[in-house]
């Protein structure tokens, strides 16, 4: 759930810090005091398309900030595990800061994030339903993803299965494509490659070998540096008076000693050891300095190749390694090139069978999906029938792409078919132009699919407009219903959903200095009373309305008691 808005700079806000409960929070106010302007911001934390125009005149930018409290599952976790980011005890801070020059800056628990990332995290955590907006459910392209949903694990384990399979049918048709391209393109390759393989080849490169040359120039290019460094080295161990004599005769001491007090025998081990090392050692340096030699003819050979091997490296790899391994890819590249027909006719014959048994889990799919499709329909007609459309015909239209053709989700189409007058066809629900049908539509599908799209907080901004009388009623009755399962705020202007609300927001305009600013303040219980008499009656708020208000507010506690 949102647990707590923070505000800033945004329209006619100033500064503003919201904080939100569970279940059903509702907000009114005056037409022009701020409340949708609430919702903007709600909708540009989540990744919504931001401009300038939404930062407060005179400010250098708006900020936006939203506490989230989620479940242990809950999507954005891996997604925030996989990003580097820590979420500690199920909390995500989202922030959105928007620059008079149009750059936002988006960052998730304190981490700077792109807009795509906030914008997919987004979806998961807040779904925004407004009265004239494209929402989800009006997007036939979302409509199969509805009826998977509704589908559950039944669709599950086949669904996996298909597209695991339609993976491999996209890899095997790009390389039977790929393939089967212009014969001259093909020939084309087919030169350019042979002619790479061959000027690698005739280089005859081994492992490592610029390493290796690299090595042996440094040696032969500081020679004279390398033979005195030796023999200095050697001299300063070998020879009368040097290192290994005072040694020697430092063990010879240490023996004498030795002779007197037993405990001293470690000592003559220890530089024992180190005399006889030592003494290993300058035979090995002069060992080495003796058979140093400098060739320059050797020093040219390997500049040389190193211009050789460098001029390949600007065409084929960073190094050696790398050539050698771009020099095996095109190899294997060629042999298929000059065996295409072989090559073709394998992939052909793997491509046939993995369309067969990609028929076979799209079919599966299909029938599953029809069975979900009659169930979901009833499920929206018995939601229609408690908000007083009993009549209205609802289906799921079900259409076989062409055989041969296929998409991730399988190869059918799925669309949402409404009817609300006796007598007339079913239209595309997108079609479907009554605000007030739209509006109760809308509630009777938000209300089948917020469970099973585990959003964290649903938003309706005036779903209830053009609906009055029993059909308010009902549609209170509904957003209740879904307060119970996900956390709802709902900005209305009718007194039945404002007497449903676990809490209640009032929200105001005052002008200060001639600047207009939003405030919001949580309504007490009497103050709510008043509020929901105040939208009954228009103006004027009398003891009758006040009334009316009270018992609306019983009414809604007898119906959340009995839920």
């Amino acid at each position: 759930m949102l647990v707590e808005l923070s505000i800033k700079n945004f329209a006619i806000i100033d500064e503003l810090t919201i904080s939100l409960n569970k279940g059903l929070t509702v907000l009114t106010g005056e037409t022009g005091a701020g409340k949708s302007i609430i919702i903007d911001a709600i909708g540009l934390l989540i990744g919504g398309r931001g401009s300038t125009e939404f930062i407060r005149y005179g400010a250098n930018r708006a900020e936006i900030e939203g506490l989230f409290s989620i479940e242990q599952d809950h999507p954005v976790i891996g997604k925030a595990k996989s990003l580097g980011i820590e979420v500690e005890e199920g909390m995500i801070i989202v922030r959105r800061d928007l620059t008079t020059n149009g750059k936002s800056i988006c960052r998730l628990n304190g981490k700077l994030v792109t807009l795509g990332i906030i914008r997919e995290i987004g979806q998961t955590l807040v779904d925004i339903h407004g009265q004239h907006e494209h929402q989800s459910l009006l997007q036939h392209e979302r409509h199969m993803s509805y009826l998977d949903n509704f589908a559950q694990n039944k669709l599950k384990t086949t669904k996996m299965e298909y597209q695991l399979l339609y993976k491999k049918y996209v890899k095997v048709k790009q390389q039977l494509e790929q393939m089967n391209k212009n014969e001259q393109e093909l020939a084309h390759r087919l030169d350019l490659i042979q002619y790479q393989l061959n000027e690698i080849e005739k280089a005859n490169l081994n492992p490592h070998e610029d390493d290796d040359l690299l090595e042996e120039k440094l040696r032969l290019a500081n020679y004279e540096k390398l033979y005195k460094a030796l023999t200095c080295s050697y001299n300063s161990l070998y020879g009368e008076g040097k290192g290994l004599e005072w040694i020697h005769n430092a063990l010879n001491h240490v023996e004498e000693a030795a002779g007197i007090d037993p405990d001293l025998q470690t000592l003559v081990e220890t530089i024992s050891n180190c005399y006889y090392l030592l003494e290993e050692t300058s035979f090995t340096l002069s060992h080495k300095f003796e058979h140093l030699e400098f060739d320059p003819n050797r020093l040219e050979m390997i500049e040389t190749r190193l211009n050789e091997i460098s001029f390949l490296k600007k065409k084929y790899g960073a190094t050696v390694d790398e050539i050698l391994e771009y020099a095996a890819k095109v190899e294997e590249e060629l042999d298929t090139l000059v065996n295409k027909d072989d090559r073709i006719q394998a992939l052909q014959k793997e491509l046939d069978a993995v369309v067969l048994d990609l028929e076979v889990e799209a079919n599966a799919l299909s029938k599953i999906r029809k069975e979900t499709a009659e169930q979901l329909s009833a499920a929206v007609h018995q939601q229609l029938q408690a908000l007083y459309m009993e009549k209205t015909k609802f289906s799921v239209e079900m259409n076989k792409l062409p055989r041969g053709r296929f998409t991730e989700e399988g190869m059918d189409t799925a669309e949402f078919f409404l009817s609300t007058n006796p007598g007339e066809p079913l239209k595309p629900l997108s079609k479907v132009a009554s605000g007030g049908e739209i509006s109760r539509i809308m509630l009777a599908m938000k209300t089948i699919f917020s469970s099973g799209q585990g959003v964290t907080s649903l938003i309706f901004d005036e779903v209830d407009t053009g609906v009055s009388g029993r059909v308010a009623q009902a549609i209170a009755e509904k957003i209740n219903q879904i307060a119970e399962r996900s956390q709802v705020l709902c900005i209305t202007h009718l007194p039945q959903v404002a007497a449903m609300a676990d809490q209640h927001l009032y929200i105001s305009k005052q002008q200060i200095k001639e600047r207009t600013k939003t405030n919001v303040r949580e309504l007490t219980n009497e103050e709510k009373i008043i509020e929901i008499a105040r939208m009954i009656s228009g103006v004027e708020v009398t003891d009758l309305t006040q009334k009316h208000a009270s018992e609306l507010i019983l009414l809604a506690k007898k119906i959340k008691t009995k839920t």
